[in-house]
């Protein structure tokens, strides 16, 4: 009986050993320097797992935002994410991956909070009413109220911050770096102008330039429809924008097979401006004339309907973009249409760039907009765009967009959250860096097939 029980005790202590020594060897697994944060699965219990968010200065987290992310449980049990302030960090450039300078991502500066801006902005958007009364009866009116009310489909896991926030501007740098995005095109008005929901943003450029820098990014501008938009007031933002930013190193130049290095602007709603208006600007015998001086540049137009293809060859754009990342829904978002879109560029000379995108939501702005959704589909339909555009061999590709929380296409990290009369969209089963990472996987394989088919200068040289 005596050598029974020392037989038992051994066997129970090797096997305490062995639970042991696995324990330990899994916990080695977990990489010193992840890229993204927590393991899978920490995500679907947020309970075990408080996430940080640095917004730059000491906050009353009594009055702070509080973002609430639910278990995955019958329970929904709320938890808060703590809020601290930022700390400068050194980064590490090793540490993330490269940099594909022809992937550009569509940046929103609009957003702010009572902190850093006295008032929510963008956040409280208001419910847009449809054109037709009969419909517009059938659905909500009024205003967004945050933090738990926001014009967004998702929730950010930055909750609904300040673009003013140097923090925020820094963590949306290096969510983008780890992407393996090389250039940001910043939604851009010109001082003093505005969108209808917003307020100036010009003066947020040397902020979002310095922090881009620090991540080797580089940033171009997506110049808005603000009111009177013509060749005189665009020759007079294209001269302000250059003189002011274009020394910066941060400021987004393409070296072109002439040797010429230039700027690049993507040009929002451009067929709202007639032709020959363009043309007075961006061809050489033009009134105001920007080709050939220190003004010039890549202008490249949005492509929406078919027939606007000869418009801006007439106008003198040096390229297309199609913006929406809604398939479908324009001629120019259509996946179908970019083979022949690509060849009628290639015929005449003119840059083309796919604008692809996670999926399209706005019905928490435009309620009786829902025919124009399009499902995430858990990444698929992100990657069947990203996969449409590389069958084309473009010069670039655009991605629709980083923060464009009212239409539900950005790439930007997400968390679940649910309130008393709302439940936010999230990336769930996976984590808030999905869209990140199927960024940077997607980045890599363009790079490596664009090597194949172009010869151009491999990196953007700086202001």
């Amino acid at each position: 009986m005596a050598k029974f029980r020392r037989r038992t005790c051994i066997i129970l202590l090797l096997f305490i050993l062995f639970i042991f020594s696995l324990m330990m060897g899994l916990k080695m697994l977990r990489p010193n320097t992840a890229t993204f944060g927590a393991p899978f699965g920490l995500d679907l219990l947020p309970e075990l797992h408080k996430q940080t968010v640095h917004l730059g200065k000491s906050l009353d987290l009594q009055k702070s935002d509080r973002i609430n992310s639910e278990t995955n449980t019958k329970n929904l049990k709320r938890v808060d994410i703590t809020m601290k302030p930022a700390k400068t960090s050194e980064v590490n450039l090793e540490e993330l991956p490269p940099l594909n300078y022809f992937l550009h991502v569509f940046y929103y500066s609009w957003y702010g909070n009572p902190q850093f801006d006295g008032k929510y902005i963008h956040w409280n958007h208001p419910v847009l009413e449809h054109w037709d009364p009969r419909i517009a009866k059938n659905y909500p009116q009024g205003r967004h109220s945050p933090p738990d009310d926001i014009g967004s489909s998702f929730y950010p896991e930055l909750g609904s911050y300040s673009s003013r926030d140097p923090s925020v501007i820094e963590t949306h740098m290096k969510q983008m770096r780890s992407a393996s995005i090389g250039v940001l095109a910043l939604s851009w008005y010109p001082p003093g102008s505005k969108d209808e929901n917003g307020e100036a943003t010009d003066h947020l450029v040397p902020t979002i330039l310095d922090k881009a820098d620090k991540y080797n990014l580089k940033v171009t501008f997506h110049i808005e429809p603000y009111s009177n938009r013509d060749d005189q007031t665009m020759y007079r933002n294209i001269k302000y924008i250059i003189d002011k930013y274009g020394s910066h190193p941060a400021f987004y130049r393409y070296k072109t097979r002439t040797g010429t290095s230039l700027p690049m602007f993507y040009i929002y709603d451009s067929y709202i401006t007639k032709p020959e208006k363009w043309a007075n600007l961006l061809t050489t015998s033009g009134s105001y004339s920007v080709r050939n001086s220190p003004y010039d540049g890549l202008f490249i137009a949005l492509l929406v309907e078919e027939k606007h293809k000869y418009d801006i060859l007439q106008s003198g754009f040096d390229g297309v973009y199609t913006y929406f990342a809604t398939n479908g829904f324009t001629y120019g978002s259509s996946h179908q249409n970019w083979a022949s879109i690509k060849f009628f560029c290639d015929k005449y000379s003119l840059m083309f760039i796919p604008s692809v995108g996670p999926g399209y939501i706005d019905t928490s702005i435009r309620p009786w907009n829902t025919q124009n959704t399009r499902n995430r589909i858990n990444g698929k339909y992100y990657e069947v765009s990203l996969s449409a555009a590389l069958r084309t061999q473009p010069s670039f590709i655009s991605i629709t967009s980083f923060n464009e929380w009212h239409e539900g296409t950005q790439i930007e990290k997400a968390v679940p959250k649910r309130t008393s009369n709302t439940v936010y969209l999230d990336y769930r089963p996976h984590k808030p860096s999905l869209y990140l990472e199927l960024t940077r996987k997607w980045s890599e394989k363009y790079h490596k097939e664009r090597a194949t088919y172009t010869s151009d200068h491999p990196v953007p040289v700086t202001g």
